[in-house]
């Protein structure tokens, strides 16, 4: 137990002991109660709310609940000091041996440290990526991968089961457009002279492999057929393909999903007539007529009648079509069945868009909604598009695709941890600037590179220590300093932020964590610069030295745990 679920148990505990006296009520709701560092670190160093959020439903002032509080919190041992601020909130600070058994946790715990049960279980089903099988990955879904891959990994650290997901679109006209594209290269491939590939169809060169393949396979059978006899089979063998390059490309990054959905056999399956015929049932969906666009004139506009969703039921701002007026599924209308049959399966769905879908995040939310009774809870992380720099200068490096840049460039350009980590050094809904130049820098700008410098240090001062046989102590030494035990109280921080980052459904968080820590520990490593007694390794005093190096340790373990959950590699070494 780390220390501050350790001190929502304690403050459990002084309310039971209070209810039982008759000073509360017993029967008070404590889920917003919230334990964590004051804002302030002078104020102390665990804060709680519980009185501001537990007066009122006790019939209570704020001020007079914390001073009850405060008086049974005060009994504990590891707590020297214990405070009511302001208008009720409550700040204690802690005995030096409570930092000292955290630091101790960690060790213990290793790659543990941190890691949740929170989530109690619930199965959640993430989403991401879902690129169209046309071609390669670019770099545009590049961000979206990664903030996908590292929330999948969070929520399972913190408890959730969790199934990662991709949602193949292989029913559109896209890949009809993918397999005329093939049967072009299928064309070549038997020596024809295609010319330059028409306006509207794929022209990159990776499709070259694919139009051979057909050619050794088939001959000539289809050079001269009609397009009904090849276009299916040119369908499924291109989508084929595409689907292998981009789980090659995804594999570069470090991605493995765990299951492939295809919507053509979604709809072969009838799920979204399925679920039109569900929610018609619960009268959520009917026949009706769309108001005409605006800008449209009556003369310019003819109205159709079409199945509606009532999705202005769950706060949208129109009803949506499901079908076209041609009978065929609207994307709305086919993703609406897509995300029931996930609900099927899962407790909780999320998905990560691109920033220009935000336009249909409230219709499927609202869909969701009523699919599942409101029962099962729908995130949708929107991630903004990557700009690419060299040195601050727009930057374009495409080689095959015809006209982008490919994820698998940006890889090979500057490795998948330059890559996974920068993009979740902000928030994922912020436009990004991403120079090939700055990501592999060796310096503290690039934030990558001074956390695993950070690591390969401390695995550099292990090794020194190991040849000096020197061995770290048990339990945790007394002799850290003040300004060492503030670093293992930002190390006890990290369980905190995986539940925070969890909840909240930000792996960004973790980075910007990390970042901290980094910094603190390269502040620390660097006093030693100006006063050689600071010096983690002191060749005169191989106790404070095997003190300082237990505390490396701790640090180092936390870094690892939390370059883990991104995907990151902890390098050992750096030149």
């Amino acid at each position: 137990m780390t220390l501050f679920s350790r001190f929502s148990d304690h403050i459990g505990a002084a309310l039971d002991a209070l209810a039982v006296r008759g000073a509360i009520p017993g029967d008070l709701d404590r889920s917003a109660i919230s334990v964590e560092p004051p804002r302030d670190p002078a104020h102390g160093d665990v804060a709680t709310n519980a009185a501001m959020v537990l007066a009122k439903p006790a019939g209570m002032n704020p001020r007079a609940f914390a001073d009850l509080l405060v008086a049974e919190l005060g009994k504990l041992d590891e707590v020297t000091e214990a405070s009511v601020a302001g208008p009720g909130f409550i700040n204690l600070r802690l005995a030096g041996d409570s930092w000292r058994d955290e630091l101790a946790l960690i060790f213990s715990e290793g790659p543990d440290y941190g890691r949740s049960t929170m989530g109690q279980g619930r199965r959640v089903n993430v989403e991401y990526v879902s690129a169209n099988p046309t071609g390669p990955m670019h770099v545009g879904h590049c961000r979206g991968a990664v903030v996908g891959d590292a929330l999948a990994a969070l929520l399972e650290y913190a408890g959730h089961e969790v199934i990662r997901e991709y949602y193949v679109n292989d029913a559109g006209a896209q890949v009809d457009v993918l397999a005329r594209s093939v049967h072009m290269r299928y064309r070549e491939a038997l020596g024809e002279d295609i010319g330059s590939i028409p306006e509207g169809l794929y022209p990159g060169d990776y499709l070259m492999p694919v139009g051979d393949k057909l050619a050794v396979e088939y001959g000539d059978r289809f050079v001269g057929a009609p397009e009904s006899a090849w276009l299916g089979l040119f369908r499924a063998e291109a989508v084929s393909a595409m689907m292998d390059m981009i789980r090659a490309d995804l594999a570069k990054l470090g991605i493995h999903h765990d299951l492939f959905s295809s919507e053509a056999e979604l709809q072969a399956e009838g799920k979204p007539a399925a679920a039109e015929k569900w929610l018609r049932d619960h009268d959520l969906v009917y026949d009706g007529q769309l108001e005409a666009p605006k800008g449209e004139t009556p003369e310019d506009w003819e109205p159709v009648e079409l199945p509606l969703f009532r999705s202005t039921r769950f706060g949208d701002d129109q009803d949506r079509p499901i079908r076209k007026s041609d009978g065929s599924w609207t994307y709305f209308g086919a993703d609406l069945a897509y995300h029931f049959q996930k609900s099927q399966t899962a407790d909780e769905l999320i998905d990560i868009w691109g920033a220009d879908h935000a336009g249909t995040v409230k219709r499927i939310k609202a869909a969701v909604s009523a699919l599942t009774d409101g029962k099962t809870r729908f995130d949708v992380k929107l991630v903004q598009m990557v700009r690419l720099l060299k040195n601050g200068e727009p930057f374009k490096m495409s080689k095959r695709a015809g006209n982008f840049v490919t994820l698998a460039d940006v890889v090979d350009e500057v490795g998948k941890d330059a890559v996974r980590f920068t993009m979740l050094t902000r928030k994922a809904d912020a436009q990004m600037d991403f120079d090939f130049a700055k990501v592999v820098e060796a310096s503290r700008d690039n934030p990558v590179w001074y956390l695993q410098y950070a690591n390969a240090r401390i695995s550099r001062l292990r090794k020194k220590a190991a040849d000096a046989g020197i061995d770290l102590p048990t339990p945790a030494p007394a002799r850290l300093a003040d300004h060492e035990l503030g670093l293992i109280k930002l190390l006890a921080q990290f369980p905190r932020i995986v539940e925070s980052a969890a909840s909240a459904r930000e792996p960004h968080r973790i980075a910007f964590y990390l970042a901290d820590v980094a910094a603190a520990f390269h502040a620390w490593y660097n006093l030693g610069n100006d006063d050689p007694s600071a010096r983690i390794v002191l060749d005169n005093d191989p106790e404070l030295t095997a003190t300082r190096l237990y505390l490396a340790d701790g640090i180092g373990q936390v870094i690892r745990n939390g370059l883990s959950l991104m995907g990151v590699e902890a390098l050992e070494e750096m030149n």
